[in-house]
Formats: structure tokens, sequence, C-alpha cells
């Protein structure tokens, strides 16, 4: 069962308090260069990225954020460090989140003019903790950057903020050791009720980032920790939110997009099964209604998982049987299986949407 966590609001999107897992990105063009980063915010949107984060390394980076905001379709996070200025520039441009950990940012009067001006726009603030980067005195005390030491600094950002009276805030706790993170989310999870943005950092390229984000994610989704996230990979920011949603539909937690089922092929199947189920994932990458589809390779177990699909294939010798919610459709050659798969796919679809 999902912990019951404060609920904020970010734009439009709700965290915490009951709300939905969403999934987050970080643009990875200059903030400066405003038409690549608007370019990237709406590919990042139209692959249902819900919110963005956008560095902000100077003045000419916060005074572009205006302009990204303007034209962004979802809600955009200044990511800040330790100038207090720039954040206060990105809150009079009307940014909808923060992300800086208050104890980076200088005297607590700086902080509480970025505290000041977040709460008249009711723009939340993410604490940010990287084991990474912990604070001098931590790593003293701990000798090296374990589970305790994050969660001792991000309790200590957090009572800047309290004691300054703000509560729109989430908080991370990133490692890219997957146990220390999980550990650390854990610990965290036990002490505070404010909702907490989950993911494994520098988890890596592609493929490795992948399985380290599904593990480490995966473990506390299934613990109920975990209000926002984000998958951070090495490479297109895109293959963030496929990741992500990915672990969510998983976990049965979050319906986007296709659950492809597809057996690992053995030797009874007699069509290339491998192509077909690329082909098929990578034409109906575009759909976003949850939907089940099955490719399977023989008699085995292919009828009984093409039946529990919404629509589905089971292989044959060099053709395949279509199914649609367990009825038989028609008997296809092994040559035009994708072909009627993703059309089948397509015209359902279409009937969900009249």
């Amino acid at each position: 069962m999902k912990k019951t966590t404060r609920q904020i609001q970010l734009g439009l999107v709700t965290i915490g308090g009951g709300a939905p897992c969403s999934i987050q990105s970080m643009c990875n063009t200059d903030t400066r260069d405003t038409a690549a980063t608007i370019a990237q915010i709406r590919e990042l949107a139209d692959s249902g990225c819900e919110l963005v984060r956008c560095a902000v390394l100077d003045m000419e980076s916060a005074e572009a954020l205006g302009k990204i905001k303007e034209q962004s379709p979802i809600p955009l996070i200044a990511d800040i460090h330790f100038d207090y200025k720039l954040a206060l520039r990105t809150l009079e441009k009307g940014i909808d989140g923060l992300r800086l950990n208050p104890g980076n940012i200088g005297e607590k009067w700086k902080v509480a003019e970025v505290v000041k001006a977040a709460a008249e726009r009711r723009v939340p603030i993410r604490i940010g903790v990287n084991a990474g980067s912990l604070e001098k005195e931590l790593l003293e005390k701990y000798g090296h950057p374990t589970s305790q030491a994050m969660v001792e600094s991000a309790l200590g950002h957090l009572r800047i903020l309290e004691d300054l009276g703000y509560q729109e805030i989430k908080i991370s706790l990133k490692a890219s050791d997957v146990r220390k993170t999980v550990e650390a989310y854990r610990l965290l999870s036990r002490s505070v009720d404010y909702p907490l943005h989950i993911g494994i950092t520098e988890a890596g390229t592609i493929f490795s980032g992948a399985i380290k984000s599904s593990v480490g994610l995966g473990i506390l989704l299934a613990e109920g920790i975990g209000d926002t996230m984000r998958v951070s990979l090495t490479g297109d920011p895109v293959e963030e939110i496929r990741v992500g949603y990915a672990i969510l539909k998983a976990l049965q937690i979050r319906e986007h997009g296709i659950n492809f089922v597809s057996c690992p092929t053995c030797g009874r199947c007699r069509i290339n099964l491998v192509g077909l189920a690329e082909e098929v994932e990578k034409r109906l990458q575009w759909v976003k209604n949850p939907f089940n589809v099955a490719i399977m390779g023989c008699i085995v177990n292919g009828p009984g998982e093409a039946r529990e699909a919404d629509v589905g294939i089971a292989g044959g010798i060099g053709e395949g049987l279509l199914f649609r919610h367990g009825e038989i459709i028609r008997k296809i050659p092994e040559a035009d299986l994708a072909n009627a798969l993703v059309e089948e796919v397509e015209k359902m679809i279409c009937n969900l949407s009249i």
C-alpha cells in the first residue's frame, strides 16, 4: 500500500496525498538555447513526461527560463545551486518548482528571501540530496556517503525551510548505488511525511541504467514509497520516460501505452518471433492508451496469453492466429502478421476515441 504523504501542487500536477506517481525528466540542452530546450521539452511531453527540470547555470539561463516557461506544455522546474539570486529570478519568471538545497545557498537571510518569494507564488521546493555532494562534516562523521549521512543531510536542509515556516516541500535522496539509495529512502520515509521524489542517480547508459533503476525504484514503489520519479540515463531523455512508465506498468501502479507480452522463443517456435515483436513494439510506441498486446511463438502458452490480451498472436508453422479479446479473428501468413496486428490495435484505439 502506498504511503500517504502531504500533497503539494506543481503547476497542474498534484504530487503526494494519494496522487499517482508522476514521471519527470531533465533537459540535457543548454538552457540558454531556448529553441533547442523548448523542442526537447515538447518531445518529452509527447512521450508522456509530466514534469521537466532545467539547469540554471547563470543569470542568462535564468532569463531564458522565462521564454521557455511561456512555451512549455508541462510544469517547469529550475535546478539551482549556490546562488540565491538565480532562484529569485526564475521565480520572477514564473517557474513552477525549484530544486535547491538551502544549506548550500549561503546565509540564512538569502534562503529566507527565496522562501518568501516561493511562498508568495506557492512554488514547491525540492531538497535534492546526492551522495556525490554531501557536506564535508557529514563525510568526516560517517567516513563516506552512507544512507544515514544522506538522510541526515536531508533533515538538515529540511529544518532550514521548516524554521522559516515553509512546507511546500518534496525531498530526494539519490545515489548511484542501488542498495544505498533504497535504504536511504526507507529511513527517510519513516521520519517524514513530505512527498518523495525517487531515483537512482548517474544510473548509467540506457541498458545498465534501466536495470539499476528498475531494481531500485521497483523495490521502493512496491513498498509504497515514491510520489514522483525520474529514471536517470546517459542518453536521450525520452528513453527515461519510456523506462519510467515501464516500471510503473510492471507494478500495475499506472497504465500507459502498450503492455507487451512476448515469449523468449524456443525450439517449438516456427516463426521469426524476435523480429516480429521488435517491429510491432517500435511501430506502436506512439500509443498512450493502456493496451495489452501478446506476441507468442507456439501453441503451448501462446493461445492462453493471446486470449488474455486485448490483441494477440499465437504462432504456428509459417503463420499465426490473430486474437481479439480472447476470440480468434483469423489465420494470417507469417509475412502479414506485423501489419495485421498493428492495424488491429490502431482500429481498436480509434474506436476507443470515438
